[in-house]
């Protein structure tokens, strides 16, 4: 069977990394390619896109895992009771309603399936229960795995993955959690491992078999690789080994299996309440480094002082760092959402209608008009979910304010804070002066302020407006812009009780009402109008 284009690519690095010696003609004529397709290996460990044929399938792939099933469940039936090419055959068109293929084309892939399955379900059996100590040299291997672990995410328990990447040697750990065990989480992992390791394990790292990671479990420990992963691996220059499936592959990397489960209990317990992972990881991050001083089981040093013997011994980093992102153009829907992945994301109205590029991250989602961020979100894993920005629809809501009470968006902006009481004052305000629509328009015109101003001095200018008795925006924002020029006193302006002084207090909207009602009264007598009234008696022209 013959290579990739990915992992002819990563072949050809790693003989070059092996040799730096090597020439490009002795590559090209070591793997019968051109020496252009050795330079474009040498220069990125990503294949150059190219045009594939559309892939023909074969018309019983639908029924191979059928007819595995059955091959698995001889394994514990008896040896005169077990399937039959035919009776796989019989089975299949009578309780699969599948009739598609002949009699000789189950046959075929029975001969050459059954070994298979037979070998699979003995690996691993055929020996006493039992572990044998193991040793390993400073930076030369790693573990990693992903453990599952509950976080209170915005008020809401939100299952999470803990990936986690161990060094064998002085069992120096990174950790991280994300959203998903999706690809782009497993590979963001290693990327923030190994920069804070500051390098690579020169001989593999142990993995069971993952989905991000392994498409096809062969026999052994034969693994066919994703593409996307096998060039990843190969812009760092490190080997992968796979562990046997199941419990007994579980004990070839003990050490990050029990690693994922005491980090667990020891920093996740009770668990842990957090606005955004992003800061939950900037906690673990914090936990990591304190734990160099922790000592392992049988050591007489600690993680730390061992980690600093083994830093030496890895791998230097790439000059340029992996793209672990994959990049998706959805189109915006009439409501200005995108779906990507089941989950819905909403994006500034502006777009509906047009393909808009996106960047999916393990646990972001970012959207772009050329270069520029148009807008942020959260990672969502749950068929359905959906992330709507009020900001996204001020544009639509001030043709149709009724829709702005219903709106799912307004609903996450109060979830999340961005939508405070003072926005719910001042919008009672504005409908009570203006009435409903009229009303829902003015505050849409504030909300509008929040895309040049800060959000607090938006809320300080809406504070005012309302004390002031105006739900005027021109108000909300003069006030704004004051807010933001005055700058906070000085600590040697407050008083004996911490307050500022008065002079330092900004001052609010004048209302000329309750200005007025301060003037004192006027007893001046009215003035007299009797002169007037001779105009008034004149008579028209032409009248007797």
């Amino acid at each position: 069977m013959g290579l990739s284009r990915a992992e002819l690519f990563a072949a050809i690095r790693r003989d070059k990394r092996l040799d730096p010696e090597l020439s490009q003609r002795a590559l090209a004529e070591k793997y019968g390619v051109h020496r252009r397709t050795v330079r474009q290996a040498l220069l990125s460990a990503v294949p150059p896109p190219r045009k594939k044929p559309p892939p023909r399938a074969a018309v019983l792939d639908p029924a191979k895992p059928w007819i595995d099933a059955m091959l698995r469940e001889d394994a514990n039936a008896p040896r005169k009771q077990k399937h039959t090419a035919r009776r796989i055959y019989q089975r299949l068109a009578h309780e699969y309603d599948f009739d598609l293929v002949s009699y000789s084309t189950v046959c075929d892939y029975v001969l050459a399936r059954r070994p298979q399955i037979e070998a699979e379900v003995l690996e691993g059996r055929r020996h006493l229960t039992g572990m044998v100590p193991q040793v390993h040299l400073p930076g030369e291997e790693a573990e990693v795995d992903f453990a599952d672990v509950w976080v209170r995410l915005a008020g809401q328990v939100v299952k999470c993955h803990l990936f986690t990447l161990r060094l064998s040697y002085s069992g120096k750990a990174v950790h991280r959690v994300y959203a998903s065990q999706a690809q782009e989480s497993f590979m963001e992992g290693h990327v923030e491992a190994f920069n804070i390791l500051g390098g690579v394990p020169t001989r593999h790292i142990r993995y069971d078999n993952l989905k991000p990671a392994v498409n096809r479990i062969c026999t052994g420990r034969s693994r066919i690789e994703s593409e996307r992963w096998v060039s990843f691996r190969a812009h760092y220059g490190f080997d992968a080994f796979y562990c046997v499936p199941g419990e007994d592959g579980a004990h070839e990397k003990g050490g990050v299996e029990h690693e994922g489960g005491r980090f667990r209990r020891t920093h996740l317990v009770p668990v842990p309440e957090v606005a955004t992972l992003e800061e939950l990881n900037a906690k673990i991050a914090e936990i990591d480094a304190a734990e160099d001083e922790r000592i392992l089981a049988g050591r007489l040093t600690t993680v730390g002082f061992n980690f600093f013997t083994e830093a030496d011994q890895l791998t230097p980093l790439p000059l340029e760092e992996f793209e672990c992102g994959i990049t998706l153009t959805p189109k915006v829907d009439r409501s200005s959402r995108i779906t990507v992945r089941q989950c819905h994301y909403s994006v500034p109205a502006r777009f509906i209608g047009q393909n808009v590029r996106v960047l999916l991250r393990g646990n972001e989602l970012l959207v772009f008009e050329r270069r520029e961020i148009v807008a942020r979100h959260p990672r969502l894993t749950r068929r359905g979910d959906f992330r709507d920005e009020l900001d996204h629809y001020l544009e639509i809501l001030l043709t149709k304010p009724g829709a702005m009470a219903g709106s799912t968006a307004l609903v996450t902006a109060r979830q999340n804070g961005s939508f405070t009481e003072v926005h719910e004052a001042f919008w009672a305000a504005a409908r009570t002066a203006h009435g409903d629509a009229a009303g829902t328009r003015a505050l849409i015109e504030v909300l509008l302020l929040h895309r040049r101003m800060p959000a607090d001095v938006v809320e300080q200018g809406m504070a005012a407006a309302i004390r002031a008795g105006t739900t005027s925006a021109d108000v909300v924002a003069v006030e704004a812009r004051r807010a933001a020029a005055l700058a906070p006193p000085p600590a040697d302006d407050l008083d004996d009780e911490g307050d500022p002084p008065p002079w330092a207090e900004p001052s609010g909207v004048v209302s000329l009402t309750a200005r007025r009602a301060q003037l004192p009264e006027d007893r001046r007598p009215l003035p007299d109008v009797a002169h007037y009234d001779q105009l008034l008696s004149r008579q028209p022209k032409g009248t007797a």
